[in-house]
């Protein structure tokens, strides 16, 4: 029997996760943290909770990694013009290094994962899971589905 779809991805993600946590790990950093720069290096300027939600972690795990960065110089803390409580976080030049040799690190780890498909294969792989991820994001997909209904009714968890 083929195992689920939901566990061969599961399975990539705890393989996938430890691998990039061993390889941006000289560069002195977690995998939440190179994530947190990756988000900024493409928009600078986030505030702790917008740049948690694109990092996939909760506000309080990213106040932990940027007291991390900041510590290393890789990140600042700047008070939002005319919005005194709102603080933006910026990458700084040490935080852009540290991402670029992260980068290759990582880079090497996807070519290694993706080494048995060809070009086409890689970028539909790519596609189908983006896809996917907006199937489950969508709000109420698993609810119109019936799936997590029957499931709360049963036991009240999700």
């Amino acid at each position: 029997m083929e195992p689920r779809l939901s566990y061969v991805i599961g399975r990539l993600d705890r393989v996938l996760r430890r691998r990039l946590s061993a390889a941006v790990e000289p560069a002195g950093l977690t995998l939440p943290a190179y994530t947190a720069l990756s988000v900024l290096r493409a928009q600078d300027g986030l505030s702790n909770a917008r740049l948690a939600r694109r990092s996939l972690v909760t506000p309080q795990s990213m106040s932990e990694v940027l007291a991390l960065l900041s510590e290393q110089g890789y990140v600042r803390r700047l008070a939002q013009p005319g919005h005194g409580r709102v603080i933006r976080i910026e990458i700084t030049r040490a935080g852009s290094r540290a991402l670029e040799r992260c980068d290759r690190a990582v880079d090497e780890v996807e070519r290694e994962m993706l080494a048995d498909l060809d070009a086409d294969e890689a970028a539909s792989l790519r596609d189908v899971l983006i896809q996917c991820g907006h199937a489950l994001e969508r709000e109420g997909g698993a609810q119109r589905a019936g799936i997590l209904k029957s499931a709360n009714d049963k036991d009240g968890a999700a």
